[in-house]
């Protein structure tokens, strides 16, 4: 296992990081087949035997039960690893059980760190942009958290561009604590996020965690042409089948993955997860198991590596559209990078 920097913050994580939404059985945010106790210990024993120091999980996921199991099965090893959890989420009736006020977060917290069993929260992540609350009142907040130690470092997820260039911008002006890293949704079939968010962490030096980089299963080839997934399996089930992918493209890129797969003697995930390994700015790839088989062959992924040839035909095979401005960008920007006699 390797380990990268988290973002331009000092801390150094593992280059996968197991995450926990299948810990648990209750709720809307429950992987089909929730994991117990018994069975999620084993997956956190496997991860950490494998070099893994980071893990993921919510507040919401299972309604907080998976942060309960997750720290349990930490225990004594809690403070050999980065923890991180979120916030962010409906976690009741209650009108305000919800959103990123200054109301909600700080009992947020102090309810993830009961349940996670823990004096502090190594990572703690804004789970999805808040259009009520304004983002002074939230970064003031979570500046508040890093200054009382209950939180070390902060990152955010499902933002757009322009909200996390605000937030950072805000978080700038009044000397807080800022973002370390963004969690997005980024895979094969979904590069959707090197149109702005890539370019603004590399210029702001923000870590990308990608989450759900098999897309729900996808990538991993066990969803055949028109065939039936695994009756399991979370894109076979309509309520946990929420991650848009176009079938076409997708069927056109898993071919490519799969023959590369095929050559190497590895899996369709393997193939996938270390394509974005190979991206600079992912600091740590989050994957998830409901099986032990399923981890094993995910922590494979770093014994190996893409080489250029295979790294350019997955590229071009996954390649997305290229919407304004960026296609005219890239033919204007020809007159200040090409060397040209002036007047040629």
């Amino acid at each position: 296992m390797q380990y990268r920097q988290l973002g331009r913050s000092g801390l150094l994580v593992s280059e996968l990081c197991l995450g926990a939404m299948s810990f648990g059985g209750q709720g809307y945010w429950k992987v089909v087949g929730g994991l117990d106790e018994v069975a999620a210990r084993r997956l956190v024993d496997m991860a950490l035997d494998a070099g893994v120091n980071f893990f993921d999980t919510a507040d919401v996921y299972s309604h907080g039960e998976a942060e309960r199991i997750l720290g349990q099965a930490l225990g004594e090893k809690r403070q050999q690893v980065i923890l991180a959890t979120k916030v962010r989420g409906r976690m009741s009736r209650d009108i305000n059980d919800a959103g990123l006020s200054r109301h909600h977060i700080m009992q947020g917290c102090e309810a993830s760190l009961r349940r996670l069993g823990t004096d502090h929260i190594d990572l703690y992540i804004v789970h999805s942009f808040d259009f009520v609350t304004p983002l002074e009142e939230t970064l003031g907040t979570l500046n508040d958290l890093v200054r009382q130690g209950k939180v070390r470092y902060l990152g955010c997820s499902n933002f757009f561009a322009w909200q996390l260039m605000k937030a950072l911008a805000i978080s700038e002006k009044h000397n807080w604590e800022r973002f370390v890293s963004l969690q997005a949704y980024y895979s094969l079939v979904a590069r959707d996020i090197e149109q702005e968010h890539v370019p603004l962490c590399q210029d702001q030096g923000l870590g990308i965690t990608p989450w759900s980089p098999l897309a729900g299963g996808f990538l991993s080839g066990k969803y055949p042409r028109g065939g039936q997934g695994p009756a399991d399996g979370r894109r076979s089930k309509e309520a946990q089948n929420f991650l848009q992918v176009d079938d076409d493209r997708g069927y056109r890129i898993l071919d490519v993955v799969q023959r590369i797969a095929r050559a190497r003697e590895l899996s369709a995930a393997q193939v996938s997860l270390n394509y974005l390994l190979r991206k600079n700015q992912v600091s740590s790839v989050i994957i998830g198991a409901t099986k032990p088989e399923q981890l094993a062959d995910n922590l494979k992924t770093v014994d190996w590596r893409l080489d250029e040839s295979e790294l350019a035909e997955l590229d071009a095979a996954s390649e997305p559209a290229h919407p304004y401005p960026r296609w005219m960008l890239e033919r204007t920007r020809l007159d200040r990078t090409q060397a040209k006699t002036f007047g040629e």
